[in-house]
C-alpha cells in the first residue's frame, strides 16, 4: 500500500465516488479533485456526494477537497482518474504540473475523442508518463453495486506487475476481489468495445428482440472483440476472463448500464440527440463508436457490430433495417 504514496481521486461522478469509498477505507486520507466549489461545499455539509451515490457516506475529515487540479497533482503521488473520457483533455488543459513522475490509475472505460487513443496511450504519448507508471481498472463493476458492497471482481492492468499489485491492495476488501494483468492495452480496448456492443444490445432490446437472440448477439460480440484485440495487441490473453467477457455481459444486460439504456431508447424510436438529452448522463459508447470506427480504418478488421452501431449513430441509418442486415452475419 505504501508504494502508492498519497492518493487522490480526479472526478466526481458515481464511479469516482465508489472508488473513493474503497480507497479511503484503506488509507484514511485521500485528496479529491472536483471541478465545482458548490459541489465540494455541499459534499462537506452533507457528508456524501450531493449528486451521485448519495447513500455512500464519508468522514469528510479524511478528505482534502480541491477545485484546483494543479494543487492536487502537486501534492499527491498516485492519481486515480475517473472522469468521462470526452472530458479528459478538457480537465488536463488546466494542468501546468508534470505527470511523468506520478502513478496514474485510469478507471475511465472509454477512449479520448479526437485523439482516437485509449487513455493509457494518451497519458504516455501526450503527458510523457512511462507505461510502467500507468495502471487501469477493468472488469464488471457497476458503481451502484460496488457502493452497495455487492461482491465484485476487478482486474488491475499494468506492464509493471508490482505496481498493479500495489493498486490492487488499495481497492481490495471483503466484497472487492482483485487480480492483476499485464494486458493494459487489451483491457482498455475491451472496455471501449463493450460499451459499443452494449448500445447494440440495447437497440435490439428496444426493437423487441428476445433473450435467445441476445445470447447469440453476445456470442458474436465477444468473437468480434477477440479479433480486434488480437490485431491491436497480440499477446496471451483469455477472452473469457472477467475483464473481457465479464465486463461485456454486465454492460449488455444490466439495468445500471448507461450504454444499454441509451441503445434501448434508440431502438424504441428516440433520435440520438433526444436520447442523449433525456439520459442526462454520458454514454461512453457513443464516442467510443466513432473512435473505434476510425481506428479500424487502419486495421481493417471484420467488425460488423461496430459498423452497424456507427451507421445508426453517425449516419442516421434506419435502425430496424441495419439490425436486420447485421443478423444475417450471425451464426
Amino acid at each position: 500500500m505504501d508504494s502508492c504514496g498519497n492518493i487522490a481521486i480526479i472526478g466526481s461522478g458515481s464511479w469516482a465516488t465508489a472508488i473513493a469509498k474503497l480507497v479511503v477505507q484503506h488509507t484514511h486520507h485521500i485528496g479529491w479533485y472536483m471541478r465545482h466549489d458548490e459541489r465540494i461545499e455541499a459534499f462537506v455539509r452533507l457528508g456524501h456526494n450531493p449528486d451521485y451515490l448519495t447513500t455512500a457516506h464519508f468522514n469528510v475529515k479524511e478528505i482534502t477537497f480541491s477545485s484546483n487540479l494543479n494543487d492536487i497533482v502537486a501534492q499527491y503521488d498516485t492519481l486515480i482518474f475517473v472522469t468521462p473520457s470526452p472530458y479528459v483533455k478538457q480537465h488536463l488543459q488546466k494542468l501546468t504540473v508534470p505527470l511523468h513522475d506520478k502513478l496514474i490509475v485510469t478507471a475511465i472505460k472509454g477512449i479520448v475523442p479526437d485523439e482516437n487513443m485509449i487513455v493509457s496511450e494518451y497519458f504516455h504519448q501526450v503527458w510523457q508518463v512511462p507505461y510502467d507508471n500507468i495502471t487501469c481498472i477493468g472488469g464488471p463493476s457497476h458503481a451502484e453495486e460496488v457502493a452497495l458492497e455487492r461482491l465484485s471482481y476487478l482486474t488491475i492492468g499494468c506492464t509493471n506487475v508490482e505496481k498493479a499489485r500495489a493498486v490492487a491492495e488499495i481497492l481490495a476488501n471483503d466484497f472487492i476481489k482483485t487480480k492483476c494483468s499485464t494486458d493494459i492495452i487489451g483491457i482498455e480496448y475491451a472496455a471501449v468495445l463493450k460499451n459499443v456492443y452494449a448500445i447494440a444490445a440495447g437497440i435490439c432490446n428496444g426493437l423487441k428482440y428476445g433473450d435467445n437472440f441476445q445470447a447469440v448477439f453476445l456470442s458474436n460480440a465477444i468473437q468480434e472483440m477477440k479479433r480486434f484485440l488480437e490485431a491491436v495487441n497480440a499477446t496471451t490473453r483469455c477472452i473469457d476472463d472477467s475483464a473481457y467477457l465479464g465486463d461485456l455481459l454486465v454492460t449488455a444486460y444490466s439495468k445500471f448500464s448507461r450504454n444499454r439504456t441509451f441503445g434501448k431508447m434508440i431502438g424504441r424510436g428516440y433520435s440520438v440527440k433526444s436520447a442523449q438529452i433525456e439520459m442526462e448522463m454520458i454514454a461512453e459508447g457513443y464516442y467510443g463508436t466513432k473512435c473505434m470506427h476510425e481506428i479500424n480504418k487502419t486495421l481493417q478488421m471484420d467488425m460488423p457490430i461496430l459498423e452497424t452501431v456507427y451507421h445508426i449513430l453517425y449516419k442516421r441509418a434506419e435502425v430496424k433495417t441495419e439490425i436486420q442486415l447485421l443478423t444475417k452475419n450471425f451464426r
